[in-house]
């Protein structure tokens, strides 16, 4: 097999003993972006989970094929598996908080599930959190920096990097619950996530509403009425944007051929899949890979 034109990037800390956490500035991974594997300006997609300020400057950053504007006092959230670039431009300075799902998963019982919900779906959320002037969020990512470079006893570590992870992530989801006024923590919620999470291991099986309908004990009508209270689009709408993403990631970052992709999204006929890509994104599948790459 060829390496791959987009790869996956895994978690390693310039520090040893880190805990699956790490934390550098935007403008150390600018500087030294032709000495590591993949020069992090070209689409890569990562194996863990990143929260990145920006604190000085403009640019655009890539999440999932969309560029985004980014600028002073803005947060970005990307989770394990998606698909992003930087654009390092003159004078763009910030943090890189880097974790694993590993080390999530230790915070998790002190983390409200609210707070999972908002920061951890990249499906339903956008990735942007915009930091007020007058916050001070952006002094517990200078301690976290300033800690991470300091401390070497590895016990001391966990307790002082689990402490400020937490101040930083419940920061964070209370601005971002502020700037999502569409979404509330209520029984559609709760059972919109069920659907997501039914579809995130049977999309292959199926893109029928109905399917996951029946999974909840609901009709899909409801189901669709859910959708649309949240999401302002159909339940349709949002398996087939699911499915077309999980594609999309699947194209630029293997070498399988769109045939074979066809058959392991449950299409029973690659034309059918073609059609169905076309549909959704004006281009075929192959057509998408050479333009994008």
């Amino acid at each position: 097999m060829q390496q791959k034109d987009i790869p996956n990037i895994d978690f390693e800390a310039q520090k040893e003993d880190n805990n699956g956490i790490e934390i550098l500035t935007i403008e150390s991974l600018a500087k030294r972006k032709d000495d590591i594997d993949h020069n992090p300006e070209k689409a890569h997609q990562v194996t863990f989970n990143m929260i990145i300020y920006y604190t000085a400057g403009e640019s655009k950053q890539l999440i999932d094929f969309v560029w985004h504007e980014v600028s002073k006092n803005t947060v970005l959230h990307i989770s394990k598996g998606q698909i992003n670039a930087f654009q390092f431009t003159e004078g763009l300075k910030g943090y890189i908080l880097l974790f694993t799902d590993d080390f999530l998963k230790k915070q998790i019982n002190s983390l409200l599930n609210n707070e999972i919900i908002r920061l951890f779906n990249a499906h339903l959320f956008s990735p942007i959190i915009k930091i007020p002037s007058d916050s001070n969020v952006i002094k517990y990512f200078q301690l976290f920096y300033e800690e991470y470079s300091l401390i070497t006893n590895e016990l001391e570590q966990v307790d002082t990097y689990s402490s400020l992870y937490s101040i930083i992530f419940y920061k964070l989801e209370r601005l971002k619950k502020y700037q999502t006024f569409h979404l509330k923590n209520s029984a559609k919620l709760k059972t919109f996530l069920s659907f997501k999470n039914h579809l995130e291991t049977h999309f292959r099986t199926s893109r029928n509403a109905d399917f996951y309908a029946e999974k909840l004990n609901i009709t899909y009508k409801h189901l669709n009425t859910i959708s649309k209270d949240i999401l302002n689009i159909t339940i349709k709408q949002f398996i087939d944007a699911f499915v077309i993403l999980e594609a999309k990631r699947l194209l630029i970052n293997s070498e399988i051929k769109s045939t074979e992709l066809a058959y392991s999204l449950g299409f029973e006929e690659p034309t059918n899949f073609v059609k169905y890509f076309k549909k959704h994104t004006g281009l075929t599948p192959n057509s998408f890979k050479k333009d994008y790459l």
